[in-house]
């Protein structure tokens, strides 16, 4: 039986309605390097079925670390049993090999005595689940605690981003009480990176192949890959990116390559935050070791409320796109500025230039003001056009309405809409001909965006929006840490997270 520091950091959850799938894919798992499994017995229609699945796969994989589990219909799970049945199964699990078992509290704590005896063969955990939400942690933990075990798991969903953090500080509040501490759902997914590191013992990952078993899971592959969990520390500098949506973001894998490239002890996180959570959040950026982070839509703008000190230009845009925290305050700068600028200088000469900026949000606007501030004639065109006006007013730009575009023309075009953004990646600002002889367009996801696949057939000049976005990463990584940004290894990361190579998705 190991002890609990010699259980693996990532731990695969398993959950198949047939014995063949559930073995096919723990073999999977196990050829590319895993070896810490839960076998969820409670999801095929008779759960004894599976007993002979354990000693099976054991007796040709000796090496593993298998964790059985059959949780009650009643507490989440799909075993419709009584507890004694329950604990019965349990039993023959370990018998056939299991050396841990998973044990919701609501059944351990009406069967004391017998998971004494599970106990005294096999490492038990004893689990408490939440979907609703992240409730009062410490009631939770008191209740379990009085049932004897080598882990309490402790699992919520997470509502808001400040639920990380009150998940994930119970080991730093009971450093001695060896937990499993996660929250579920796709805000929940930084406690799935950072929980190891910040003394969970272990987290939960979907198989690569397969969902998983609880909402915001995600592979063993990416948690290893993209977030490097076996690489950074407990003393690892958080960063990440700031959006809704934010599940298909690439800078996740982006920054991670980055970091790893340039051997930094740090971490780059995804964190979903709905448009009237920036508070909450900064709540729970106080209290982690959060150093900075990305600000992406909707929040470019509404972002500056919640910041000690912003850069003169950005504060001029009203939009900013990084923050950074020096010496517990938050300062907001605006890279997307030379995302624009320093592309289009290698095509065109800016001063002498007319440029048509499509769209009136936050990357918009410092679109704008970067080209203004350069010398450009800008025009500006969106779907808004009182934000458009107030936008050509605060730069000096020219607004105008899509009608009056015909016409006109222009030295090139600066796309500024989520327009063509996955997964609508069919829509297009433009319906037929684009007026503008070099295309430039800020969506990156997918590579080749609709505006794009248009302007190559009308045989335009183009800058691929992967362009912009690997140049305001850089210099948003050289704002964070101080060291020049290893830009082809950005791009490579960046390229293969767009074509679906360690793309980090939520399952």
């Amino acid at each position: 039986m190991p002890t609990r520091s010699q259980l693996p950091k990532v731990c695969i959850a398993l959950g198949f309605a047939d014995t063949a799938t559930l073995l096919q894919h723990a073999r999977a798992e196990v050829d590319s390097g895993e070896t810490f499994l839960e076998f969820r017995l409670d999801y095929l229609p008779n759960p004894i079925d599976g007993i002979g699945a354990i000693r099976g796969f054991l007796a040709s994989h000796p090496e593993c670390t298998l964790m059985a589990t059959c949780r009650r219909h009643q507490n989440h799970g799909r075993f419709n049993g009584s507890i004694e049945e329950q604990i019965r199964i349990l039993d023959a699990a370990i018998s056939a090999g299991a050396k841990a078992i998973d044990i919701e509290i609501e059944s351990a704590e009406n069967a004391v005595v017998r998971v004494e005896q599970l106990r005294s063969r096999a490492l038990v955990v004893v689990s408490f689940h939440n979907y609703g939400g992240t409730p009062a942690i410490d009631p939770v933990l008191r209740r379990m605690m009085k049932v004897p075990a080598d882990c309490f798991k402790l699992v919520t969903t997470a509502r808001k981003p400040s639920d990380n953090y009150r998940v994930l500080s119970v080991a730093k509040s009971y450093p001695k009480v060896p937990t499993v501490l996660l929250a579920m759902g796709e805000m929940g997914l930084p406690t799935r990176v950072l929980s190891a590191a910040m003394g969970g013992l272990y987290t939960y990952a979907a198989p690569n192949a397969a969902e998983g078993t609880a909402p915001g899971q995600i592979s063993a592959r990416l948690l290893r890959h993209i977030y490097r969990i076996d690489k950074f520390s407990k003393a690892a500098k958080v960063y990440g990116v700031v959006a809704d949506p934010v599940r298909h973001s690439i800078s996740p894998a982006v920054h991670n390559r980055a970091f790893q490239s340039r051997r930094l002890d740090a971490v780059y996180l995804p964190f979903l935050v709905h448009p009237a959570q920036l508070k909450d959040f900064f709540t729970m950026a106080g209290k982690m070791p959060l150093q900075g982070c990305s600000v992406t839509i909707p929040h470019k703008q509404k972002v500056m409320r919640y910041l000690d000190w912003i850069d003169p230009l950005a504060r001029r845009i009203g939009a900013v796109n990084t923050i950074t925290r020096r010496a517990g305050r938050w300062r907001g700068t605006n890279t997307d500025v030379d995302g624009v600028l320093v592309p289009l200088k290698k095509k065109i000469n800016i001063p002498k230039s007319s440029i048509l900026v499509v769209g009136n949000g936050g990357a918009a606007r410092g679109a704008a003001f970067a080209l203004t501030g350069a010398g450009a004639k800008v025009s500006i065109v969106g779907r808004n056009p009182d934000r458009v006006r107030a936008l050509g007013k605060a730069s000096g730009a020219t607004p105008l309405l899509k009608e009056q575009l015909a016409g006109l023309h222009f030295d090139a075009i600066l796309h500024a809409t989520p327009l063509g953004m996955f997964p609508h990646a069919n829509e297009c600002f433009f319906e037929d001909k684009i007026p503008g002889d070099l295309v430039f367009d800020m969506v990156y996801n997918p590579l080749e965006t609709q505006l794009i696949k248009r302007a190559r057939e009308q045989r335009k000049e183009v800058i691929p929006g992967l362009t912009m976005f690997l140049e305001q990463a850089a210099h948003q990584f050289e704002t964070w840490t101080g060291e020049t940004a290893p830009r082809p290894v950005m791009e490579k990361a960046a390229l293969e997270a767009l074509n679906g190579n360690g793309h980090p998705a939520v399952k």
